[in-house]
Parts: C-alpha cells; sequence; structure tokens
C-alpha cells in the first residue's frame, strides 16, 4: 500500500487516518510463512507545526515453530510503528531516526514488514518457560518427562563420586 504524502508535507493536510489490511501471505522466514492472516494496521499520520509523524499499530497473528521444541505456535501480536517522516535530510540529521520521503509516496507495506520483522524476539519460544526437547530421545518435555540418564561429563566424574560419599 503506498500513501501521498504530498498534502501532509506541503501542509495543506493536517492528518491521514490509517486502517488497512496488509496481505504478507508471500512473505517467509526461517523458510516458513509466518502471517496466515492479514496484517491489521491503524493509525495516523499527522503534521502538526511541520513535523510530519507517523504512529500506528500493526496487529496480527503470527506463526512460527518454537526454537526450543520445534512446535507449530500461533500468537497474537501488535507492534507499534512510530515514525518521523522527512521529505530530504539535511546533514546534521541523525538519519536512522527519520523515514526519508523524497518523492511524497510511503510505501506503509514496507514500513510495517520491516518494524515487523526488527521488533520479533531473537528466539521464538511457545512460552516463556518451553522445556525444549530432550536431546537424547527428542520428547517434548512440555508434554512429557522421558526416563533418559543424564550423561555426566567425564571430566567432572571425580567431583560427581565425591557427591556419592
Amino acid at each position: 500500500m503506498v500513501i501521498d504524502l504530498e498534502g501532509l508535507m506541503q501542509g495543506s493536510q493536517e492528518q491521514l487516518t490509517l486502517d488497512c489490511m496488509l496481505d504478507f501471505s508471500n512473505e517467509t522466514l526461517n523458510g516458513r510463512v509466518p502471517f496466515t492472516t492479514p496484517v491489521h494496521v491503524t493509525g495516523e499520520i499527522r503534521n502538526k507545526a511541520g513535523i510530519v509523524t507517523l504512529e500506528a499499530v500493526a496487529a496480527f497473528t503470527f506463526t512460527f515453530d518454537c526454537d526450543r521444541c520445534a512446535s507449530r505456535t500461533e500468537k497474537k501480536m501488535r507492534v507499534p510503528l512510530t515514525h518521523t517522516l522527512l521529505q530530504e535530510l539535511s546533514n546534521d540529521k541523525d538519519w536512522e531516526e527519520y523515514i526519508v520521503v523524497p518523492d511524497l509516496r510511503l510505501n506503509l507495506a514496507d514500513l510495517a514488514l520491516e518494524d515487523i520483522f526488527l521488533s520479533l524476539p531473537s528466539k521464538l519460544l511457545c512460552k516463556d518457560d518451553c522445556k525444549g526437547l530432550c536431546p537424547q530421545c527428542g520428547a517434548n518435555l512440555n508434554e512429557a518427562s522421558c526416563n533418559c540418564k543424564k550423561e555426566v561429563d567425564p571430566r567432572l566424574e571425580a567431583l560427581l563420586s565425591m557427591l556419592d560419599d
């Protein structure tokens, strides 16, 4: 979705309300399609005293495989989209704080997708206390315990025998 910002940047329009659905069903993450439903973006783009800001929220259901137990998981998520928009950037400004829109056309889908992917945690877990899989038998430790004997590091066997005494 491309938004024409000419009215906002020129000052003839004060605000633009956003309420749209973005289709990311072709996007992949780790070889999987994480967006099985459209992403709902609501908010506004506003020109206040010559400063154009985007303040919105992307709400969606995110589908992924847990990094510890590999179970398929769905989570409802909300990601804030907050940016200051500029037509051009002067040399004294930190470019990371601003979105430069030289042609006055903002691609909201690209911006939302980037913000969503940057907001994801480094480890995607089905729940905060996920126990993962047994390294020996592969049992999902969230569902059942296994009877595997834990291997002792051979360098620590002498210490273990001291505990048995």
